[in-house]
């Protein structure tokens, strides 16, 4: 009864301020204007302290609880460097750690190595998210707007947004465990070039680590997980954690729809693997299609998570499927000469959304979306960097891979603390105008 009481009264609280406006406004939408409820102001983190919160719960009824010191207990609810956009920690990994003398005490390497890592992060962050972040938001905004987004202008929306999400995504989980290792503490890896996934499996043990191993302890093993549960099958029980995971990221039908494809994806790759079963390890060639499709159904789903509206989602996806035609950019039509007068005799036309976007062509998108993908797909992570430094626990067991190029290591060394001092005043100087804040949901 304790256990139902403190569960329910965690869930009250985050469903009266994360979703009671959404729930009214879709009876409005039935029913008419029935329903009048002023907006309601999102505690900050509130999705990440309440799920906290509830594992600590349970696993203290399940006897799992070591460590029940109450101020440890509220440092661990309430440790910030973790609290806007994760890692969700486990009371297991962090209550042990405020216990620990050396904890309060200066440590110029712990301090460093912090450093280095938040540095990292910062500009990934300032820099790069924000930096292509100039060819997403306009593409989304014209989507959500009404209007039908032709290709290539689809195209470059989507995918500058699916780099946005990744390094911004990327940066905060790195200045999270960055400035936790300023205070002498380790936070488990959340992060894991997602991208490089050869699998939507893959890819969901590599984002979001940590909301992944919740949704899976938490949530689908004691729905049943594999075997028929309280909901049914492993498909059903599989949908239904996926359909949480959608409403958990924001209060909206087009999460609820994100998470929904998602589950598909995940159901089907189950499916695929079950029929593989004993077969040889995949060639070079398989992986290659099998990171191309995941990276394009991953594209796609991010399309709903970014829309405001499902009109707005609607308008994006039919615009990357072909339906409102092509249009490329006007300076085009200088490299293209006689061709640029054929491609309009066929309905290609040279006057689409981002020849209106001051500052912004083809080019530029192009350049952008090309160099983050490479950043993305070919250069280590920042935990492959600082591996030798141990920046983070592993969620799954062997997460860190070995580095590829040895030299790019870090090392506390004279040359090391010159290059990441000039980036993070790079850094710095690059916080000119307002930074877009992506997990204001949350």
């Amino acid at each position: 009864m304790v256990l139902t009481c403190g569960i329910v009264a965690n869930l009250v609280l985050l469903g009266y301020y994360k979703y009671a406006n959404f729930f009214v406004d879709s009876a409005n939408a039935v029913l008419g204007d029935v329903f009048l409820l002023d907006s309601i102001l999102l505690p900050l983190a509130i999705s990440f302290f309440t799920f906290q919160q509830i594992a600590y719960l349970i696993d203290t009824y399940r006897g799992e609880t070591k460590e029940l010191d109450f101020l440890h207990y509220c440092l661990f609810v309430t440790f910030f460097p973790q609290l806007i956009a994760g890692p969700i920690v486990h009371h297991k990994e962090m209550l042990s750690q405020f216990a620990r003398a050396s904890l309060y005490s200066v440590n110029i390497r712990r301090h460093a190595v912090g450093y280095t890592i938040f540095t990292l992060g910062l500009f990934k962050k300032v820099v790069l998210a924000d930096g292509i972040a100039a060819y997403a938001t306009p593409a989304f905004y014209a989507a959500d707007s009404g209007i039908a987004l032709t290709l290539f202008e689809a195209w470059t929306g989507s995918l500058a947004y699916t780099l946005q999400l990744y390094f911004d995504f990327s940066g905060y989980s790195d200045m999270a465990i960055g400035l936790a290792r300023m205070f002498g503490i380790r936070l488990p890896l959340n992060f894991n070039s997602p991208y490089k996934a050869t699998s939507i499996i893959d890819f969901w043990r590599r984002w979001h680590m940590t909301l992944s191993r919740f949704m899976r302890d938490y949530v689908y093993i004691p729905l049943g997980g594999n075997k028929r549960g309280i909901i049914g099958s492993q498909r059903t029980n599989l949908m239904a954690t996926m359909l949480l995971g959608g409403l958990w990221h924001g209060a909206g039908w087009n999460f609820l729809f994100w998470g929904g494809l998602h589950g598909c994806y995940v159901i089907i790759n189950n499916k695929w693997r079950a029929s593989h079963t004993g077969k040889a390890a995949a060639t070079a060639r398989e992986k290659l299609f099998g990171w191309s499709i995941t990276f394009i159904a991953v594209v796609f789903a991010w399309v709903p998570f970014r829309a405001e509206t499902m009109e707005g989602t609607k308008n994006m996806i039919f615009g990357m499927l072909g339906f409102n035609g092509i249009s490329l950019d006007p300076s085009a039509l200088r490299v293209l000469g006689d061709y640029g007068s054929w491609l309009m005799t066929i309905g290609i036309s040279f006057d689409g959304l981002l020849a209106h976007m001051e500052g912004v062509t083809t080019f530029y998108a192009a350049a952008w979306i090309i160099s983050l993908l490479i950043i993305a797909l070919v250069l280590p992570n920042t935990q492959q960097i600082m591996r030798k430094y141990h920046p983070a626990f592993e969620t799954y067991k062997g997460e860190i891979s070995q580095l590829r190029w040895k030299w790019m290591a870090w090392r506390p060394t004279r040359l090391w603390a010159i290059i990441i001092t000039a980036l993070f005043i790079f850094n710095v100087l690059s916080l000119t105008q307002m930074s877009e804040f992506l997990y204001f949901r949350f």
